[in-house]
């Protein structure tokens, strides 16, 4: 294959740290092959990782393109409005921790479609579960792929973005069909480490040259002289198409009131559309991370629910830290490299500043400048490599057990789920690769910003209302979660496709067709937020059918429910556990 790189742009240093992060990757992949022998290595690890190794596992999965790149994106782009998104990421996992960690774990099955069909006994309920798995696992994905795409493009300048997309795809659908969740479980925990390294060096180096985050922030406080000096560095004067100040370092600035300004709104008018913005962002990003079906599965790799529990708590503490340094990345940015508003996709997007920024050390310091610019891009690797790792996880178990295991071939034995895993691997691998290569034009936290919309309408109210509230029938779980689910899909899918329509390269052919939704969304602000960030109106729609569709069907609530309650809250030492996939051995 021939790609047209510009040979004399590549910078040696990065390359050697990008390829040293595949290396450990593949490595690790073919290492843990040795060790995964049995279906329980390939689905759940064995259930016998321990607490730090799988809060380090769990944060580098969670811990993905978005959040490595996308949002010091974010905050170059939009202000304060993205400070949301660090936040949120965060408090998700609390909600996680109190509500939903230790009784997912005890009730011992193997993916959440197992245990949509374990609480109401419906095997029906496990195929609408698998489905879902399936549309969040590939939304979720198409940020991921973005992510390698324009990172490959960076470091190989004249690269094609579909070629990263393609050559990442392909070497984590190696290491995952080689060694199932037992291997991607090392590999995230190392990774965790390795982009914490990688955003922390960097930036304390460019607030060393350049001045901290507070003398960088004020320099936009001062819009009335825009020339002012940022400790001992000019401050690049602001391309057209940045924010200004004014609008950038306001609560409400240009994410939250992009769709009122479409339709010329005023200020004031502006504020009630924002607001609910940022409402619908909290509640999407704080429930779609309990609802998000590659964190809830690694939770079933834990030895029980209070170790469970335990790994909730130090992700919390894990993600809370490595959280405070994007956004100084997007501070500096702004300051020092407002050049990158210039494009939304490519090299020239703010989600570049991540990579971008540490050249400037190269211009002063030479050598250590290329060093630091290594150290990021061997982040993003990690950061890319990790979360599609563990949705690849999510999806491929999702095939292999729950549809080739338990609806094909019930009685299949554990060889051939084996076999079926690694099958289903290449299959979900390839059709990801296929889906990144068309939504280069999008943002990167925006795109996951929906997945999590996504989640939060379909699997949260069902993990929250399933493990909380005993009448809960299965009608009305199966009712809530497809209303909810399929309604913030559809919404986000309008919006995506209505934006990519105003790309003027070949997306832009491809979406023609939804144009016309443009000029309408300009007419209609509060239909584009509400479907843009649907969060807020779907969550509570399948809660909403959950309550009433269960209490129409009551006299179906099932038989063993409080023994399922049992199972579900009362301690490990009391002896109410049981495995769900234990007692379904079958012919396993």
């Amino acid at each position: 294959m021939h790609f047209p790189l510009a040979a004399a742009a590549i910078d040696p240093w990065i390359v050697v740290f990008s390829l040293v992060t595949v290396a450990i990757t593949i490595y690790m992949g073919f290492r843990s092959a040795k060790t995964s022998k049995t279906a329980g290595d390939f689905f759940v690890a064995g259930r016998s990782v321990s607490v730090g190794w799988n809060a380090s596992a769990i944060s580098g999965e969670y811990l993905s393109a978005a959040s490595f790149m996308g949002i010091a994106g974010m905050v170059m782009s939009s202000g304060y409005d993205a400070l949301w998104y660090p936040v949120c990421y965060a408090c998700g996992y609390l909600f996680l921790l109190l509500f939903i960690a230790g009784p997912l774990r005890r009730f011992g099955a193997y993916t959440i479609p197992d245990f949509a069909e374990g609480r109401f006994d419906s095997p029906l309920f496990r195929k609408i579960a698998v489905v879902f798995v399936l549309f969040i696992g590939f939304f979720y994905t198409m940020p991921q792929m973005k992510g390698a795409g324009t990172t490959l493009a960076y470091i190989f300048p004249g690269m094609p973005y579909w070629g990263g997309v393609a050559l990442v795809g392909g070497v984590i659908t190696l290491n995952v069909s080689l060694g199932g969740m037992k291997g991607i479980t090392l590999v995230q925990a190392l990774q965790y480490w390795m982009k914490l390294f990688a955003i922390t060096v960097p930036i304390f180096v460019l607030m060393f040259v350049y001045g901290g985050y507070n003398k960088n922030l004020g320099a936009n406080a001062s819009a009335q002289t825009p020339a002012a000096i940022v400790q001992n560095v000019d401050r690049k004067p602001l391309v057209e198409k940045a924010p200004k100040d004014e609008a950038w370092i306001a609560p409400f600035g240009p994410l939250t009131t992009k769709a009122a300004k479409a339709a010329h709104l005023s200020p004031e008018q502006s504020r009630p559309y924002s607001l609910l913005y940022t409402y619908s962002l909290i509640i999407a990003l704080v429930c779609g991370t309990a609802g998000l079906p590659h964190i809830l599965v690694r939770f079933y790799t834990n030895p029980d629910g209070v170790a469970a529990k335990r790994t909730t708590m130090w992700v919390m503490i894990l993600i809370g830290v490595f959280y405070v340094f994007p956004p100084v990345f997007g501070v500096i940015g702004r300051n020092l490299m407002p050049e990158l508003y210039t494009g939304l996709t490519g090299i020239k997007g703010t989600d570049q500043v991540v990579l971008k920024l540490p050249t400037l050390i190269r211009e002063k310091y030479g050598v250590l400048g290329s060093i630091l610019s290594g150290i990021t891009c061997a982040g993003a690797f990690a950061a890319f490599m990790s979360t599609f790792s563990g949705l690849l996880v999510s999806m491929t178990g999702a095939l292999a057990h729950d549809v080739y295991g338990r609806m094909l071939r019930p009685n299949s034995t554990p060889e051939q789920r084996m076999r079926a895993f690694k099958v289903a691997a290449v299959l979900i691998g390839a059709i990801s690769v296929i889906l990144g290569c068309f939504v280069e034009p999008l943002e990167i936290n925006f795109m996951v910003g929906q997945a999590f919309a996504i989640a939060a309408a379909s699997y949260f109210p069902l993990l929250f209302m399933s493990v909380w509230w005993r009448g809960m029938t299965m009608a009305g779980a199966a009712t809530g979660m497809l209303t909810g689910g399929i309604c913030a899909l559809i919404a986000a899918a309008l919006t995506n496709a209505s934006n990519l329509s105003l790309d003027k390269g070949p997306m832009g052919h491809v979406f023609a067709g939804f144009a016309p939704l443009n000029p309408f969304w300009a007419q209609h602000p509060l239909l584009r937020i509400l479907c843009e960030q649907p969060a807020i109106w779907t969550v509570p729609l399948a809660i909403g059918l959950m309550v009433i569709v269960s209490k129409a069907t009551a006299a179906k609530v099932p038989g063993d429910v409080e023994t399922k309650m049992l199972v579900l809250h009362a301690p490990e030492a009391l002896g109410y556990r049981q495995d769900y996939i234990a007692e379904h051995t079958g012919g396993h």
